[in-house]
C-alpha cells in the first residue's frame, strides 16, 4: 500500500484499486481491450465522516465497489478512486 498526501474531506474515501485480471482460470490470456474494470481495491485514506455519521471504514481495509462509482484520479503516477462512503458495497 502506498503513501499518499491527500486527505479526503467528509465522508470521502481514497481507494487503491485492484490490478484487473490478466489471465483467465483456465489459463487464457486477456487482451488490454477486453479486460474488465476491477470493482475491488484497499482503501488508501479516509475522511473524518460526517457529524451525523462517522465513517466505519479505515485504511487497509479491501473493500468492493460499484462497477461506476466514484472519480478516477492519477496522483505521482498512480491510479486511484475517490468515491462516498455509501458507493462502498462490502468490506472483503
Amino acid at each position: 500500500m502506498s503513501q499518499v498526501n491527500i486527505k479526503p474531506l467528509a465522508d470521502r474515501v481514497l481507494i487503491e484499486p485492484a490490478a484487473a485480471e490478466t489471465q483467465t482460470a483456465s489459463g487464457l490470456f486477456i487482451p488490454d481491450n477486453a479486460k474488465e474494470k476491477p470493482q475491488k481495491g484497499t482503501v488508501v485514506a479516509v475522511g473524518n465522516g460526517t457529524k451525523d455519521e462517522p465513517l466505519t471504514v479505515k485504511v487497509g481495509d479491501t473493500v468492493i465497489y460499484g462497477k461506476y462509482s466514484g472519480t478516477e484520479l492519477n496522483l505521482d503516477g498512480s491510479d486511484y478512486l475517490i468515491m462516498r462512503e455509501a458507493d462502498i458495497l462490502a468490506i472483503v
